[in-house]
């Protein structure tokens, strides 16, 4: 016999958008620290705006009810101060 389900809200592909926004804002906060800036240059500024992104859009998502709105306000959160942080250690510091 076959049971059928129905897909869930949790099942959605936009409830992974937080975790992921997490994930990569951790990525890019982690790269404003002085001994890791220049080794994760590439991949902090790739994941900071990335993390902006997909925060955004969990946002828009967790606020009709698919996924959950602390990650992706955190994963925001830490895109950006990741974003601000490489700004102002390469264009506002050395100028």
């Amino acid at each position: 016999m076959t049971t059928r389900s129905t897909p869930s809200h949790a099942d959605a592909p936009a409830a992974a958008l937080g975790p992921l926004a997490l994930l990569l804002g951790l990525v890019a906060a982690t790269s404003t620290w002085p001994t890791l800036t220049f080794m994760l240059l590439p991949w902090s500024l790739i994941a900071g705006g990335l993390s902006v992104t997909f925060g955004a859009m969990g946002l828009y998502y967790a606020g009709r009810g698919v996924g959950r709105l602390w990650t992706s306000a955190v994963g925001l959160a830490l895109g950006a101060t990741g974003l601000a942080g490489l700004f102002l250690l390469f264009v506002v510091l050395p100028g």
